[in-house]
């Protein structure tokens, strides 16, 4: 039966090659995920993906999940301390991406040449009391160094920024680019995806639906009351919730980090959530790379939708 099994594999892997993607899609269906996200890793492009800040509360979860990510062929992960040890841990993980860890200032060009993605969850963390702005003398000046490195040793590559405030630290990233003549508004994200599921889990259990199932776009900025969910437009459509509960989860969906913070008594932020929050918006970013259509994600990012020079929007 074992010989079987293996002969049918290796027999759709061999028609799936000489298919179409599509095809070799579904030929791949009925076999293990294994098969599949092998075969997958076969075909996608050789990409880069360095995080900056991998030693850190974001920085550790999201580097396993990107470890995870068929779509990365080689992860470097960097920090000012702590990465060898990160990296040498998922590492092990017997996933396509080849990992490099990288330490001191020295080493950030290493870690940066290549990259076709950089993920940004550098900084400092929420603490129980500090807004956002609170952050923003400390972790302006991280951002700036390091979008200074990155005009530098790759130019091109797109950039996630999820070191907070992103109302600021996203325009700040902008100016060093622009300094540097490397400025494109189609590669600089600020990740406010963390807001998106956070309004659409909000929303599916007060609705009584599956949370994977729903969608809702969030608009504005990624602080506070800029951050604006559109529960009118969730899908699936609900009649069942009335204006009070449709105020009270907005306003939730607003205070989300701070719900984090509190509940975690001044011991960490939202470090798990975000991670995989970054995890995600760094996949539709490797889609878009190789062409996959109809990848859409909101993000904080240059806009002409409204007078703000930078609004999260689709």
């Amino acid at each position: 039966m074992r010989a079987f099994l293996i002969r049918s594999a290796g027999e759709a892997l061999r028609r799936a090659a000489s298919s179409s993607p599509s095809s070799a899609s579904s030929a791949l269906a009925p076999f293990p995920l294994i098969l599949r996200r092998s075969y997958a890793s076969e075909l996608a492009p050789e990409r880069k993906v360095a995080i900056l800040g991998a030693a850190g509360g974001i920085g550790q979860p999201l580097s396993l999940l990107m470890k995870l990510n068929p779509l990365v062929s080689r992860l470097a992960l960097y920090d000012i301390a702590g990465t060898p040890g990160v990296a040498a841990d998922v590492s092990h993980i017997n996933t396509r991406a080849e990992v490099a860890g990288y330490m001191t200032e020295e080493q950030l060009g290493q870690a940066l040449e290549g990259s076709d993605v950089v993920i940004i969850p550098a900084g400092v963390p929420r603490k129980p009391g500090m807004t956002r702005d609170d952050l923003f003398n400390i972790n302006a000046g991280i951002v700036k160094s390091l979008c200074t490195a990155i005009s530098k040793y790759c130019p091109n590559a797109i950039v996630n920024m999820i070191s907070n405030p992103v109302n600021s630290t996203v325009p700040i990233a902008a100016e060093v680019f622009k300094k540097a003549g490397t400025y494109d508004e189609k590669k600089l994200f600020g990740v406010t995806t963390l807001d998106v599921l956070r309004a659409k889990t909000f929303y599916a259990r007060k609705a009584g639906l599956p949370p994977a199932d729903v969608n809702v776009p969030v608009v504005g900025g990624h602080a506070g009351i800029t951050i604006l969910p559109l529960f009118s437009q969730a899908t699936p459509s609900t009649n069942a919730l009335s204006h009070e509960e449709i105020k009270a989860l907005t306003k939730r969906t607003q205070d989300g980090g701070t719900e984090v913070v509190e509940a975690k008594a001044g011991k960490g932020s939202a470090t798990l959530s975000m991670a995989y929050a970054g995890a995600i918006f760094a996949d539709a970013c490797l889609k878009g790379l190789n062409g996959v259509p109809d990848v859409v994600e909101c993000s904080f990012v240059q806009s002409s939708v409204t007078e703000l020079p930078f609004f999260a929007s689709k």
